[in-house]
């Protein structure tokens, strides 16, 4: 057959035109090629030079998208355009079969339209990427064309009678409304850019974000394509293979979607609600939140509709298909009537739904469209929800600053509830929203699904999907239950974790008085009761899946069942499967309405709570503090015509020329005299109307330093804040001369720091100022400190950093406040936590010279007494009221009786002085724990947490294939640790019980498939062109056919899905169980482990890790590994089963899995990674926040005071949209993934179709098969995603299994020992005696010997004093007489037994020793003096006499049975110390060793213990190392040791005799 252009058919020429031209249909067919070829003419050499010059382009950043306007309407009518075109070339194709010969104007007009169009998009997208709007005129000429030619064809058409019930009429009457709307969006950007007919075209700047090349996140302003598809995330995700994604890669968030922007949004629609008619009414945050975010939800919501409606589509043309292929097989397809106009044949519009290729072609489509409308809608309601999230933290951020501190004092709003609304409130309503379209949307989806179910089987349909809506309350049932047993494995977990820390904390004492049991007993205890609710928790998570799985087969199950009873057959495979793909659409939004339901009650919950907390109190306006004028101002505004702090770029300014002017000022003389602070008739309270401060009148002199004193909670400090206007006035005022309340520095009693470094704790936001900040660290004596610190003053303190001791974190505080430049300094008791030494450093080079010299007014609260000669200035406080004013002199000749309680204060201060200076100083001690923190560190030099160590190996490896390798296995190994963890009889039961049920499943779906198209073999055609199925005759010779049959089918289908259900139950609870057990054991091995590892590993590990261990990947392991491997097992089983059901009924589908398959692998392989690394930044960018927030709500005064809250909002926000842009980069590549994962599924269900209805067509599959082969397709587009979310889950889940596993392969101590502990005896070291021989001792294979060939010998009884400086040995000799080191050559013998050969726990648990930090832990006293429970009443009572504890014990509440909170801390360090000795005489060993044990103690105490220590171990060794030297003068033996060595050895008499010698010179010193 000829190709020819008309057609060359018989007795017809294609080409006359006798008619008239246009009356020639072929004619009129060829003028449509017109347009198309134009359009293809004069673009492509446009094309290919715009491509060849990009200079063109104007250069916005990455050529993104000016877009004209119109934009998304062209995108949207182009696509429909393509999709007319290719019905219309599909129309065209069939008509032309029916022919005699081919006529190539039928289709190819319709092919060039398609090829034209699909320029025309490229063209448009180029030309708006490079901005050149005059070449649109091409487009605009080429709609204009097309739309004239179709629309003469139209009426040449209409001419002839050609009416809508013929296609191409319709495809032909759409193609010209479509032309038309092109052609109007064409003008319409003429209009509004004004280019071609007018003379100045419209200049037109790209958005902002746009130039801001910092702006990486692209979907607000990329082509709608593009939108669709996150085609832009490419190169991210993409990239993340070669390297992993920084904060750096992703940039910051558009304007739009800044927290600022929005909080801006939300507060306005907040404000506006307060009306004037009723001021108190509280503003409604739902109906806030409405006004500010309720068009993205709207606009969410129409997504969720379009996509839900259209989900529906799958199982209609699934039944069609079926339908039509069983017409076809049994050969009662209708006769096709044969229409021609014009010479040609019309196909008519009601043929198109009756084949089966369009209908497989519609079925995609509907699949593609109805995944991108669901996509779009996840995508915007959560960027909403982000956006909300952002706005409420930045309203409670704000908040938080103008809370009155009476509120945070009072306890109304404790740090807990703050954390609280920030970490979990915002979070529960983001997630409301996330899930709110479903609200609405599935009721729809409910109801139109019965419709549909009811139009297919009629009323057994209708008790079928009643069995599912029946158990959607059972599902909420257990959804709540779920929630309840999480708060209680909750509690029981922070109640482990506390123990945890508690023995990580006080290790070294646990081993050397050999308890680690005892406490790991407690722990284990804990972990049991938390795993008994985990259990349960197991139990309805399993239950909740099997309801999950199993309600779809019941559903089915009730349905088939019924209409066998009510219409005496079965289905017909095309209802038989569409109802099988309803039911499997219905189960989502049924059990997903249970937990949107939960959610929106949380929410309500969420709401009222921030509701309440934005309506509490405030704390006052600030019109006093800007001196006589009474300017009502907000808290944000620095003085009267500063803008408010919402402007960003202005505080900073501000703040250097108000530095500036006052002190130029205060040169002049006749200002001196001034008062820079007033209060007159001051009443003031902390809320409750209880006047804390009464009857206030003082005056704070400019320049000079004033001092507060008087006793305890007299209100020294509650004066300084009612100055500062933190206090309620209820009378008088505060007088700020002026100009003086700009800032004030500020240094709180309780020091307060920032998660940040010292040097930024220091200058606070200041200007470096590198002399300045010299001079302050001497003034405050911090260099020292500084210098032991990892990285100087660049170390982090903070919740990441270090812990620093109170005196020194104190200092800190108190250089931030010299530092600044303010004309005041307020100090709050700055002394209390500084030994003398400092303190008398700090008065005088910090405060009397650094601070005077600059003649700032200093308000010095203290207890020194001795100080007072310093002062200017004295206030004297008695009990909240104001005792006396004025100076030293003045208060000596007034008021006499003061000044001599004052002088014997003093001279007592002054004995304890001389004390103190005998002491080695407090600080000395703190620094040595610091440097002792680190030189353990240093030794591994380990980096705070092997995460980063695995993240530096990879960037040594710049080559990047084995960086690549490595970032994207899957860890195997780690999975086969977790799984063989949980038992191999679980492990198999699982995998069988999986596979099993699976098998089951499919067994059920090809019975009906068999059963169906057996009982349906005749068809019979009906009177209107349905069909009616008809069992024949009962002697018909169809197989299967009989009655006596159907019975078996019916009862082998009930048996089927009876096991099934089973199945289902097995296989849930195996799973959660396999996770239960695996949890149980691997915290089980973990804790032995630890507690069993030897003093170094704790001193190298830091304790965080340990505990992150304990916590965080713990959890991991309990919660969250079960459920995702669960998914992943069975959404992974569902597509391999789905897979295999496709390829066993239709071979073809083979061809296609290939490049499915190839192109599946690479999506999974780049997301996993990507993935992972954005759910890292996620993580790590919310610890920041959260910090920031706690931390606000801790400092508030300090902020206030120093007037620093712009800078403190402007860095909450910083920190909110980092973090925003990290979740909002994961969400995005999680859309990215399903987009792509979706559309591969519907070229499955595609494939699948074709594959069917091309093999239907060589007689391979029945109807049934191919009805089958089409709903599990349909299944595995929604499964595809989760196996690949799943995985990528799942391995971001087993790093915790990896980090836990690592630990397990910790060394532990050697327990056994040599010897047996029944050949020790009992009453083992009976006499005391002490061998030391040539003993050599390292604290690790690596590192050096600290102690090098010792030898010494101890006599029963005998008192020995150990001295020598710092880093001697002195300690890890006492370690070694426990074995706690590792003891490499000689020996130590204790009463003839060498200590190596026993067993740890008989040798520790027979000495005793007192440590030099005092630990304590939470329980009883007497579960402190004697864990093992083994002494009674008497005992621990004399023990507690001989420490001089007994009065004290016996006034508290319970005695002995008195409570200890956590680490002793409501006892003072001294008392602690003297319960660690009691804790020692408890232990009736011969043997007691004391390691400074009286650093903390007051002299007083010390020479008690002294005593005590004399007469009660009279009979015993006591061998004391000692730092003050004449603790062991009356010592019987003296050691001296340097370096690791033994200096000297004899009495203390004779050393002393050595005038030269070690000792006699520290005893000099210590005098």
């Amino acid at each position: 057959m000829g190709l020819s252009f008309c057609g060359n058919d018989e007795n017809v020429s294609g080409y006359s035109v006798d008619d008239g031209m246009l009356n020639n249909g072929c004619f009129v067919d060829a003028l449509n090629l017109v347009p198309h070829v134009f359009l293809l003419f004069i673009t492509f050499p446009i094309l290919f030079i715009g491509w060849g010059s990009q200079s063109s382009k104007v250069q916005i950043h990455h050529n993104t998208w000016l877009h004209f306007p119109g934009h998304n309407l062209r995108w949207i009518l182009t696509f429909l355009l393509l999709f007319v075109h290719v019905c219309e070339f599909a129309e065209g194709l069939v008509s032309n079969k029916m022919m005699d010969t081919n006529h190539l104007h039928l289709f190819m007009p319709a092919f060039m339209g398609f090829v034209a169009a699909t320029t025309s998009v490229v063209y448009y997208h180029n030309i708006e990427t490079s901005n050149f709007p005059k070449l649109l005129l091409v487009l605009f000429i080429y709609w204009v064309l097309a739309f004239i030619t179709k629309s003469i064809k139209l009426w040449k058409f209409a001419e002839y009678h050609v009416g809508p019930q013929q296609l191409r009429f319709c495809i032909t009457a759409l193609l010209v409304i479509l032309y038309g709307l092109l052609m109007a969006v064409e003008v319409n950007v003429i209009r509004i850019r004004k280019y071609v007919f007018f003379a100045n075209p419209q200049k037109v700047k790209p958005p902002e974000d746009l130039q801001d090349l910092g702006v990486r996140f692209l979907q607000p302003f990329v082509n709608l394509l593009s939108k669709a598809t996150y085609w832009w995330m490419n190169p991210l995700i993409m990239g993340a293979h070669k390297r992993p994604i920084e904060l750096k890669k992703i940039g910051k968030l558009p304007i739009a979607m800044r927290a600022l922007t929005n909080y801006l949004r939300l507060k306005d629609a907040y404000e506006d609600q307060k009306s004037a008619e009723n001021p108190d009414r509280a503003p409604s945050i739902w109906r806030s939140m409405y006004r500010a975010f309720g068009r993205p939800i709207l606009l969410s919501s129409t997504f969720r509709y379009l996509a839900d409606l259209l989900g529906f589509a799958g199982p209609l043309c699934i039944s069609g298909i079926v339908r039509n292929l069983m017409l076809e097989e049994g050969g009662a397809a209708p006769a096709k009537i044969r229409e021609t106009y014009f010479d040609v044949h019309f196909m008519l519009s009601t043929e198109l739904l009756q084949n089966t290729s369009v209908l497989a072609v519609l079925l995609f489509l509907a699949l593609v469209l109805q995944r991108t409308f669901l996509q779009a809608s996840y995508y915007v309601t959560i960027e909403t929800g982000i956006n909300v999230r952002g706005a409420l933290l930045a309203m409670i951020y704000n908040k938080i600053l103008h809370l009155s501190t009476s509120n945070m004092s009072m306890g109304e709003m404790t740090l807990g509830q703050i954390n609280n609304l920030v970490a979990i409130e915002t979070n529960q309503l983001m997630w409301f929203l996330f899930l709110c379209p479903n609200l609405w949307a599935m009721p729809v989806q409910i109801v139109m699904g019965v419709i549909l179910l009811y139009y297919l089987l009629g009323w057994s349909a209708m008790i079928g999907a009643s069995v599912i809506v029946l158990l959607a309350p059972v599902q909420y049932l257990i959804a709540t239950k779920l929630a309840d047993t999480q708060k209680s494995t909750l509690e029981h977990s922070t109640d482990r974790l506390k123990k945890t820390t508690e023995i990580l904390k006080g290790i070294k004492l646990l081993k050397l008085y050999a308890w680690e049991n005892i406490f790991c007993g407690s722990v284990e205890e804990t972990r049991g009761k938390e795993l008994k609710s985990l259990k349960t928790f197991a139990f309805y998570t399993s239950m909740s899946i099997f309801m999950n799985a199993a309600i779809p087969i019941a559903a089915v199950l009730v349905t088939f069942v019924v209409h066998h009873i009510i219409n005496k057959r079965c289905p017909s495979p095309s209802e038989a499967f569409a109802a099988l793909a309803l039911f499997n659409i219905l189960v989502t939004p049924l059990f997903l309405l249970s937990t949107v339901v939960r959610f929106a009650v949380k929410a309500l919950v969420s709401v009222q709570k921030l509701g309440e907390f934005l309506q509490s109190d405030e704390i006052g306006d600030d019109s006093w503090r800007n001196g006589e004028m009474a300017v009502p101002s907000e808290g944000a505004k620095k003085h009267p015509g500063v803008t408010k702090a919402i402007n960003r770029k202005q505080p900073l300014r501000y703040q250097m020329d108000n530095y500036e002017q006052p002190s130029r000022r205060q040169m002049r003389p006749s200002e001196t005299e001034d008062v820079a602070v007033k209060v007159s008739n001051g009443c003031f309270t902390w809320g409750s109307n209880l006047s804390t401060l009464s009857d206030i009148n003082i005056r704070i002199p400019t320049g000079q330093l004033t001092m507060i004193v008087g006793q305890v909670g007299c209100g020294k400090s509650s004066l300084l804040l009612a100055m500062l206007g933190e206090m309620q006035t209820i009378s008088g005022r505060v007088h700020w001369s002026n100009k003086n309340r700009y800032s004030v520095a500020y240094a709180t009693q309780k020091s307060w720091l920032l998660n940040a470094t010292v040097e930024e704790n220091i200058t606070f936001g200041s200007p470096f100022n590198k002399q300045r900040y010299k001079a302050v660290i001497d003034a405050c004596s911090l260099q020292l400190d500084i210098d032991l610190l990892p990285f100087g003053d660049q170390t982090e303190i903070g919740e990441r950093g270090i812990n620093l001791s109170g005196g020194q974190r104190q200092r800190i505080c108190v250089a931030r406040a010299l530092y600044q430049n303010t004309n005041i300094v307020f100090l709050d008791d700055p002394f209390s936590a500084l030994d003398i030494h400092l303190s008398d450093h700090l008065l005088q080079e910090g405060i009397l010279k650094f601070l005077q010299d600059d003649k700032r007014t200093v308000v010095l609260v203290t207890h020194k007494l001795q100080y007072l000669i310093h002062a200017d200035w004295i206030i004297a406080m008695k009990g909240g009221s104001v005792l006396r004013e004025g100076t030293l002199k003045d208060i000596q000749t007034h008021d006499v009786e003061l000044y001599d309680h004052w002088k014997t204060l003093m001279n007592r201060q002054d004995q304890e002085l001389e004390k103190d200076i005998e002491q080695d100083s407090q600080t000395t001690m703190e620094r040595k724990t610091l440097r002792r923190a680190f030189y353990s560190r240093e030794a591994k030099n380990q980096v705070d947490d092997e995460d980063e160590e695995e993240e530096e190996e990879e960037e040594d490896d710049d080559n990047f294939s084995t960086t690549t390798s490595r970032r994207s296995k899957v860890p195997w190994k780690v999975c086969w640790c977790y799984m063989s963890s949980g038992g191999f009889f679980m492990v198999f039961l699982m995998v069988s019980s999986k596979l099993l049920k699976h098998s089951v499943i499919v067994a059920i779906d090809y019975w009906l498939a068999i059963w169906t198209s057996k009982s349906n073999q005749s068809v019979v055609e009906g009177p209107n062109g349905t069909c009616q199925f008809q069992v024949l005759s009962r002697n018909a010779t169809f197989p299967g056919s009989s009655d006596s049959e159907d019975p078996i089918y019916l009862t082998v289908f009930i048996v089927l899905c009876a096991a099934g259900i089973t199945l289902c139950l097995i296989t849930s609870l195996t799973v959660e169980f396999l996770g239960l057990s695996a949890a149980t054991n691997l915290h089980d091995n973990l804790l032995n482990k630890i507690i069993h590892a030897p003093l170094r590993f704790f001193d190298i590990t830091p304790l965080g890790q340990i505990l992150n261990r304990f916590s965080a990947d713990t959890n991991i392991i309990d919660q969250h590994i079960p459920p995702t491997l669960e998914s992943l097992t069975r959404s992974t089983l569902l597509c391999l089963s789905a897979i295999g059901v496709i390829s066993s009924i239709t071979r073809y589908f083979l061809i296609a899995l290939v490049p499915l398959a190839v192109a599946f692998y690479f999506i999974q392989k780049y997301f996993r990674v990507a993935s992972k690394d954005l759910q890292d930044l996620d993580d790590s960018t919310q610890l920041p926040l959260l910090c920031h927030f706690s931390e606000t709500a801790e400092g508030l005064t300090t902020i206030r005071a120093f007037r620093h809250e712009a800078r403190f909002k402007q860095r909450m926000l910083e920190l909110t949209d980092t973090n925003n842009t990290a979740y909002l980069f994961l969400s995005a590549a999680n859309r990215w993934l399903e987009v792509r994962t979706d559309y591969l599924g519907a070229v499955i269900v595609l494939a699948a179709a074709g594959a069917s209805i091309w093999g239907s067509r060589c007689g391979q599959p029945s109807g049934g098969l191919v009805g089958l082969a089409l709903t599990y397709a349909l299944t595995v587009t929604n499964y595809l995603n989760w196996v690949v979310r799943n995985l990528a889950d799942l391995e971001v889940q087993m790093a915790a299994v990896k980090k836990v596993n690592s630990f397990l392969g910790t060394e532990s101590e050697n327990y056994e020992g040599s010897m047996d502990s029944s050949q020790v005896p009992e009453n083992w070291p009976h006499d005391g005696e002490i061998k030391i021989q040539d003993l050599c001792v390292r604290y690790d294979p690596m590192l050096k010997p600290v102690l090098k060939h010792v030898n010494a010998y101890v006599q029963p009884g005998q008192k020995v004093g150990i001295c020598g400086r710092t880093g001697s040995g002195k300690s890890s000799l006492s370690l070694a007489f426990f074995n706690m080191v590792d003891i490499f050559e000689g020996k130590i013998v204790i009463d003839g037994i060498d200590i190596c050969k026993l067993p740890l726990q008989t040798l520790r648990s027979r000495l005793s020793i007192i440590l030099q930090d005092p630990v304590l832990f939470s329980g009883s006293i007497r579960f402190n003096l004697d864990p093992e429970q083994t002494c009674n009443d008497e005992r621990l009572w004399e023990a507690l006499e001989i420490a001089q504890l007994k009065n004290m014990v016996k006034a508290l509440p319970g005695g002995l049975d008195a409570v200890v909170t956590e680490g002793g801390e409501n006892f003072s360090v001294g008392q602690r110390q003297l319960f660690c000795l009691a804790r020692a005489f408890v232990r009736k060993s011969s043997i007691l060793i004391m390691d400074e044990a009286t650093a903390s103690i007051d002299m007083a105490t010390e020479n008690i213990l002294q005593k005590v220590v004399m007469t009660a171990f009279a009979d015993r060794t006591v061998v004391t190392i000692a730092h003050r030297v004449h603790t062991i003068l009356t010592a019987d033996l003296v050691i001296v040791m340097k370096r690791g060595n033994i200096l000297e050895y004899d009495k203390p008499e004779t050393l002393l005799e050595q005038e030269d010698g070690m000792f006699a010179s520290f005893v000099k010193a210590d005098m």
